[in-house]
């Protein structure tokens, strides 16, 4: 081949590699995010894990008060808890939504009772394709199958508890979380009212909660007055982190598997050495690696970082950072484990931090993105 002579297999060649090259530059679709709020909407944004940017498309389904939101595993469907009811006068329900993944928008597919009033949080077990229910002004906790076409069926159990504890708002139960144990056989509900951590054994087959008499009773009573809040699973297996909402606390407790029970191995405050007034925690998430957990201070306005040792579950403080706005109610982590969203219910933003993954503490990017009463904050791929 002459120099300078246009060959066109070479150009053919060239045009193929450039082709190549920008597709594997192309940039990864960012990830949706839903944000459940205090309000009546469910609102959308998109995410990129390149920049750290957080851009909103606003609302995209009407609901009287969509606090929790949870996704399927396998298809594009989500499910929002409607925590309307918390007077009493009525029950919460449970919605299922189609996801578009081109504009978020959301279609609605079902919707069924979840059979006491304040619905205000949903999980979502995988292996028996179960979604419990939290009723806050209820007192209870609901399990849905959920169907083949990411419908939810009928409800087929809802346990309702009993007990109170000193505090004004423990006049009653009032069920704030709830959470499948790692060996699918136990469910776990945080009730902020009563100063438990109830247990109860899980039939996944028949997507049924089991209760027990009071003799054989698993339940883990927290100290008075300190009303449990959210619970968190160590990847381990091992142990789970409780944050008590009134005393702002932080409970690491071995949990033994074979039989449901649960031992206290320490209590660690997130409040600082020199607070002072009432205390109010939200939010506890453990790492995917389980090298740290993350709490929020909504009293303080702080997310708390703390270490874990990794053969006794205990932690040790690591950093108390500002949330980036008031009242951080809830936060997660981006799934890749480098970011963290922080929603700043009183600020109305969502404020953004980076991770650092070795760690393990936080750094404020700076970032705010407005958006109306926010309390959770869900990532869709």
């Amino acid at each position: 081949m002459k120099t300078g002579t246009h060959n066109p297999c070479w150009s053919a060649l060239l045009m193929l590699l450039a082709v190549a090259g920008s597709a594997s530059a192309a940039p990864a679709p960012s990830d949706l995010v839903y944000v459940g709020m205090h309000g009546p909407e469910i609102r959308a944004g998109r995410f990129d894990a390149r920049s750290g940017d957080l851009a909103m498309i606003g609302p995209v389904a009407a609901v009287p008060r969509p606090t929790w939101i949870v996704r399927h595993p396998r298809l594009p469907i989500v499910y929002a808890a409607n925590e309307d009811g918390n007077d009493g006068t009525r029950n919460g329900s449970v919605i299922a939504y189609r996801v578009d993944p081109a504009t978020g928008a959301l279609t609605r597919l079902n919707e069924v009772d979840a059979g006491g009033g304040g619905t205000t949080y949903l999980t979502l077990d995988p292996r028996s394709m179960t979604l419990f229910a939290a009723n806050y002004a209820g007192g209870s906790v609901a399990s849905f199958p959920i169907l083949s076409d990411g419908r939810l069926g009928d409800r087929v159990s809802l346990v309702v508890a009993s007990g109170s504890g000193p505090h004004r708002r423990q006049a009653k139960p009032h069920a704030h979380s709830v959470l499948v144990d790692p060996t699918g056989r136990f469910l776990l509900v945080a009730d902020l009212g009563a100063d438990r951590l109830f247990v109860y054994p899980f039939d996944g087959r028949k997507h049924a909660i089991r209760t027990e008499p009071a003799e054989k009773a698993r339940h883990f009573v927290t100290a008075a007055g300190s009303g449990p809040r959210h619970i968190a699973f160590a990847p381990n297996g091992r142990f789970l982190y409780l944050v008590n909402e009134l005393t702002a606390d932080v409970q690491v407790l071995r949990w033994h598997a074979r039989d449901g029970r649960l031992d206290l191995v320490q209590t660690i405050a997130t409040d600082a050495p020199d607070h002072a007034g009432a205390s109010s925690a939200s939010e506890i998430l453990v790492s995917a690696d389980g090298r740290f957990v993350y709490a929020g201070n909504r009293a303080e306005n702080r997310i708390v970082v703390f270490a874990v040792d990794p053969k006794e579950g205990t932690l040790s403080f690591r950093q108390r950072i500002d949330a980036g706005g008031e009242v951080p109610w809830g936060f997660t982590l981006h799934p890749d484990g480098r970011w963290m969203l922080v929603a700043n219910e009183r600020s109305d933003w969502i404020s953004i931090f980076a991770v650092d993954r070795r760690s393990g503490r936080l750094t404020d990017t700076g970032r705010r993105t407005p958006t109306p009463k926010p309390v959770s904050i869900t990532f869709v791929r």
